[in-house]
């Protein structure tokens, strides 16, 4: 062998360097991303609570020193995610939003475009039919909050994964099977072809609930938990009915928002929907939705809020059920003021 020639095993260890580097260094850095997952996922939560769009769940998971030392090894060699891992595996803060609609899912997705950073954004099941095919759907985005740690670093981006409960129960269900279990090579065809046919079955049932919804949004409420009979609010159940009529063109919002409100209309003094509807009157929607300049559909909770905010002003945001956001609501009066100054 001559001087210049490496032998075989050490070049297998060069390639292995980076890994081998960024491995260690994660593993250091990965108990401080368990704070930045938790920060991101209250992020969120905010945001949609906030913004009223309906959703089913919300969680965060910090991504193990062991998942990312594997992803870093199957890596292309020469790809960013193998030559400084770092920096190329993006989901090392990871959140999932679970919706009930495909439309909940776009309002998430335009929601957190409008108050985040949005560095990547994949809808995966566009990609898989843009193929021709059925299989798996989530919508992928890379954000960033643009916060810093206590060092004056700006905090890892995070990967926000926004799906329908059914998309979530295929993509689960699938990823249980094909990587938990063990399944034999000649069933692999048949595997294939049926969870193309669950795939197809779900997509359809996901555009049927939307039909559903748009067809009884206008009759009909959203479940809600039955109302107490001594409660001097108004009945979640019927606030919900009168919002869906008020703001046809509005989204449910989530069952425990609407006793919520109902909570904040108690503080105004308002325990009626007749008070309700006679102060609505004089509220303007759409130079509301003008002066905020939604990207996104508001729920119909919030269209309420809005509504709220512009009539009564500080007063509102000064409410006691309104004091974890009084921020936000601040925010928010200063935008719906601006054309009045």
């Amino acid at each position: 062998m001559s001087e210049t020639e490496v032998p075989e095993q050490s070049l297998g260890q060069v390639h292995r360097d980076p890994v081998h580097r960024a491995v260690q260094e994660y593993a250091e850095l990965q108990p401080t991303l368990e704070t930045v997952t938790e920060r991101y996922v209250a992020l969120v939560t905010t945001l949609l609570d906030d913004s009223g769009i309906n959703y089913l769940t919300i969680s965060g998971r910090t991504k193990s020193v062991a998942s990312f030392a594997a992803k870093a090894s199957r890596a292309p060699v020469g790809s960013l995610a193998h030559s400084d891992p770092l920096v190329g595996i993006t989901d090392q803060v990871g959140v999932r939003v679970i919706t009930y609609l495909l439309s909940d899912v776009a309002a998430v997705a335009d929601l957190l475009a409008d108050q985040m950073t949005v560095l990547d954004d994949r809808d995966m099941g566009l990609e898989t039919a843009s193929e021709g095919r059925f299989g798996y759907s989530s919508r992928h985005l890379l954000v960033t909050d643009g916060a810093r740690g206590a060092d004056g670093t700006e905090h890892r981006p995070a990967s926000i994964q926004v799906r329908t409960v059914l998309q979530h129960a295929w993509a689960e269900f699938e990823h249980d099977i094909r990587y938990k279990g063990t399944v034999p090579e000649q069933y692999a065809p048949d595997l294939d072809r049926r969870f193309t046919l669950a795939a197809g079955l779900l997509e359809l049932a996901d555009r049927e609930f939307a039909e559903i919804r748009s067809s009884i949004q206008s009759a009909v409420p959203p479940p809600t938990e039955g109302d107490d009979p001594n409660d001097p609010r108004i009945g979640s159940g019927e606030l919900a009915s009168f919002l869906t009529s008020q703001y046809a063109d509005a989204g449910w919002s989530r069952t425990d928002h609407y006793a919520w409100i109902s909570g904040l209309l108690l503080e105004l003094g308002i325990t009626s929907l007749d008070e309700l509807a006679g102060l609505l009157t004089s509220v303007d929607s759409g130079a509301i939705n003008a002066r905020l300049g939604y990207r996104y559909p508001p729920g119909a909770v919030r269209r309420l809020d809005d509504a709220l905010l512009a009539v009564f002003g500080s007063r509102y945001s000064e409410l006691h059920g309104n004091a974890h956001r009084a921020g936000l609501l601040a925010a928010r009066l200063e935008k719906l003021r601006a054309e009045d100054d």
